[in-house]
């Protein structure tokens, strides 16, 4: 007997949320909405079927729609949360009301919820809800334009794991599980720094000794911070560690990259900060706070701790390796 078709809803129509959309409803199989507080994006959606102010020259497939309706929600069986990080949390409180308990929920987004907890637990926390994340080595572009994607499933629950693997079936996303959301939330926030990290490598030393000495050891100090934190050490070896970190500290597309980039060419200012407020640099500081209550962060994590020096008091970069490769 063929399964029931599920209501799928993707809160946020940017980037992201469009590309993941349009692949879902291609399939035929579910009902899949966009749903946006862009009043012009939904718009354009719905009457073009195309994005215009994300992907204005790509076509997305007929059987996405888009909405500013609320009420979308209440009879959503998965929504996949598709919005920055500093604003998910404050909006799912906001909208709380209109989601059943039985509704997967599923984050996309990489940064900090509240009080600098991972998304997943505090999503936990106020949700009875079944919490899953969704990370990997994901361009949105790549994905629209139906390229062969992984991406990790992290949740403790495994009949919601089954489910929205269903929904992933006959896409060009490839999707492995994991266990162990807290770890992949972890991942998805640790790579974006060091991602700025290799970035300064490549722009102020253009070396594929160094860069590849660094990247090893940016590799394995993601690691300990993952293994000091709870996470899991396979964790890591999935699409949301080692493929998500390469793919963000290697290619141009990624802002932290690129940010690492502006450093290690001089370009860094307090201006420059003040614009580029990535979740790189963010969550440079956060780690740092919270490893220094109880490690000594420049001996057993020299990285993040230049990386920290960097953006806090003035700094010679052209002494970041040999600082690195002190302890």
């Amino acid at each position: 007997m063929p399964e029931s078709p599920l209501n799928i809803v993707i809160i946020g129509a940017g980037a992201i949320g469009t590309a993941l959309g349009s692949v879902l409803a291609e399939t035929g199989r579910n009902s899949t909405v966009l749903h946006s507080i862009e009043t012009d994006v939904v718009e354009s959606i719905n009457t073009k079927s195309i994005n215009t102010r994300y992907f204005p020259t790509i076509p997305l497939t007929h059987a996405l729609k888009a909405t500013s309706d609320n009420s979308v929600f209440q009879s959503a069986d998965i929504i996949f949360l598709a919005i920055p990080s500093v604003v998910l949390m404050d909006y799912m409180v906001s909208i709380k009301s209109f989601i059943r308990p039985e509704t997967i929920l599923i984050n996309m987004a990489k940064g900090f919820g509240f009080e600098h907890k991972t998304i997943v637990r505090c999503l936990s926390e106020q949700f009875p809800n079944p919490i899953c994340t969704l990370k990997g080595p994901s361009f949105a572009r790549e994905i629209l334009n139906r390229v062969p994607t992984g991406m990790t499933l992290g949740t403790v629950n495994s009949e919601a794991a089954a489910t929205v693997s269903r929904i992933f079936e006959g896409t060009t996303l490839d999707i492995d599980h994991s266990s162990d959301p807290e770890g992949v939330e972890m991942l998805s926030i640790l790579k974006n720094i060091y991602a700025i990290v290799i970035g300064i490598v490549d722009a102020h030393f253009n070396s594929p000794n160094i860069r590849f000495m660094i990247l090893t050891k940016a590799f394995r100090e993601m690691h300990n911070i993952l293994l000091q934190f709870g996470g899991k050490e396979e964790t890591i070896f999935m699409y949301c560690g080692f493929g998500d970190f390469t793919l963000t500290a290697l290619n141009d597309l990624s802002r932290n990259r690129t940010l690492g980039l502006l450093i290690g060419k001089g370009f860094f200012s307090e201006h420059v900060s003040h614009d580029l407020v990535l979740e790189g640099q963010v969550a440079v500081n956060v780690f740092y706070d919270e490893i220094s209550k109880f490690r000594d962060v420049k001996k057993e994590f020299p990285i993040i701790a230049e990386l920290y020096n960097i953006f806090n008091d003035h700094y010679d970069i052209s002494g970041f390796v040999k600082n690195v490769l002190t302890f």
